[in-house]
């Protein structure tokens, strides 16, 4: 369904948890030392970024949002640096100050973009250091409508079902991005946001779809939480939900440059859109866009609502993308429930021609959302014969999820896609070539529960295996 940006100057956010500083030298190599093996860096440029907490902070009042960041730094002129750009950029800092500590800082040694050094200067904090930080964050609490609790293990967070206790009590939701294997101090809170490493350290491996799904509801139960969003890399964002359906959205398509804080982003966004009145669903899809603008910059780095709100606009179906046969089911559950009309197509698409595209678009224009269903290499090789695919499957999707007619594209092992439809029970069957309604497979099932079968060619009268015998015969 299509979405708007959320009014992010109505929302106050509160942010506590552990704070540094990210410095980037940056310069070129040119040679390698004559003393160690090792990359000669002649740094010309160096870079200072709030992170941890104080990048999730950052990130709010990027998006326009008002955020108060309660967190413990060292007595020193980093801790100054720091709050003096937090603070440039609108955010209330409430920093403690360790009189043995210092600020924790990461310096990273970046030549032509990559990364090739990282030193972490640091000491864990300890309670005397934060035993005031209650009192300083029950001071503010009033201010913000959403409260984040940014846990990095860095000693900030001694006691944190005293803060998410104190949080609730005010009537605050509590978003947490946990840290560690004992979940059990983030009972009460109103969402977590693991990523699946973390989530699985918790609850164990989990093999499948139905697996995640039902851990993910048990351990919302064990721990008191109204939703569980798991962040899964390539494989998007899961949002879990105890009376709702899960809801499932594919990482947009986008090359992956540095997963340096998107995590930070993701929470910062999806905070920031409850406090300006938007729902779980709606939250998380437009966190999930936030992301994938997170991991193609360098390092650290706030995505301010300007940027958030052009890729809204450029890309208003969330939910695109590759997806496997148990997620593409979820997907198109949640359309159904939207009053959307799924349309259904399948084949091999060895070679994505003119005629592919024409007739995808024609497709589309059928319904609100279109699958593309296609063979994987194994079953083209058994219904085309020997040298085919020319492209292997992995390539056929990627193309195929890059075309705007597309919204979903999932891969099936066996020669017809019939336990796919009886899966997903789309609208709409489509068929390209010059088929007759009765040859379409699947199309006596579809037509058995009230969905339409249609027909339509292929324009400019192309096809994959002309293509491949007129190149064999060049």
């Amino acid at each position: 369904m299509p979405q708007s940006m959320p009014p992010f100057q109505e929302a106050r956010v509160l942010v506590v948890g552990d704070v540094m500083l990210d410095r980037y030298y940056h310069g070129s190599a040119t040679r390698i030392s004559p003393e160690a093996p090792v990359p000669v860096v002649r740094v010309n440029n160096q870079e200072d970024r709030p992170g941890g907490a104080g990048n999730v902070a950052l990130n709010i009042a990027a998006l326009g949002g008002a955020a108060t960041l309660v967190s413990v730094v060292g007595k020193d002129a980093t801790a100054q640096d720091l709050s003096s750009r937090l603070a440039a950029a609108g955010v209330r800092c409430e920093f403690l100050e360790s009189d043995d500590k210092p600020t924790i800082t990461k310096l990273r040694v970046i030549s032509q973009h990559q990364q090739l050094l990282r030193m972490d200067f640091e000491q864990a904090f300890d309670a005397a250091d934060v035993a005031e930080l209650p009192a300083r964050f029950s001071a503010v609490l009033d201010t913000a409508q959403v409260v984040i609790i940014s846990d990095y293990a860095k000693g900030a967070l001694q006691d944190v079902p005293a803060l998410i206790h104190a949080a609730r009590a005010a009537g605050k939701p509590v978003i947490v991005d946990p840290k560690g294997s004992d979940f059990e101090k983030y009972r009460g809170a109103t969402l977590i946001t693991p990523n699946l490493l973390e989530f699985e350290t918790v609850v164990g491996r989990c093999a499948n779809e139905q697996e995640l799904v039902d851990k993910g509801l048990a351990l919302m139960t064990q721990l008191e939480l109204e939703a569980i969003l798991i962040t899964r890399g390539e494989s998007g964002m899961t949002l879990l939900r105890p009376d709702s359906p899960e809801l499932h959205l594919p990482a947009r398509a986008q090359e992956v440059f540095d997963v340096t804080g998107a995590g930070d982003t993701v929470i910062s966004v999806l905070a920031a859109s409850l406090a300006a009145g938007q729902g779980f669903a709606e939250a998380t899809a437009l966190a999930n866009l936030a992301a994938s603008l997170a991991v193609g910059k360098l390092g650290t780095a706030a995505i301010s609502g300007p940027e958030l709100r052009r890729a809204l606009h450029n890309s208003q179906a969330s939910g695109r993308g590759v997806m496997s046969a148990e997620q593409l089911s979820v997907a198109v559950q949640d359309a159904k429930a939207h009053g959307e009309r799924i349309v259904f197509t399948n084949g091999c698409f060895d070679i994505i021609h003119a005629g592919h595209v024409g007739y995808l678009a024609e497709a589309k224009k059928l319904g609100d959302r279109l699958i593309v269903a296609i063979n994987d290499d194994a079953s083209v090789h058994r219904l085309k014969g020997a040298g085919r695919p020319i492209n292997p499957v992995e390539r056929r999707l990627a193309v195929l999820a890059g075309l705007e007619a597309v919204d979903w594209v999932v891969s099936f092992s066996e020669d017809t896609p019939e336990n796919l439809l009886h899966a997903l029970n789309p609208d709409i069957l489509v068929k390209g070539g010059d088929y007759s309604i009765e040859q379409v497979v699947g199309g006596e099932y579809v037509l058995s529960y009230g969905g339409e079968v249609r027909s339509l060619e292929f324009l400019d009268n192309c096809s994959t295996s002309a293509i491949v015998e007129k190149m064999r015969e060049g």
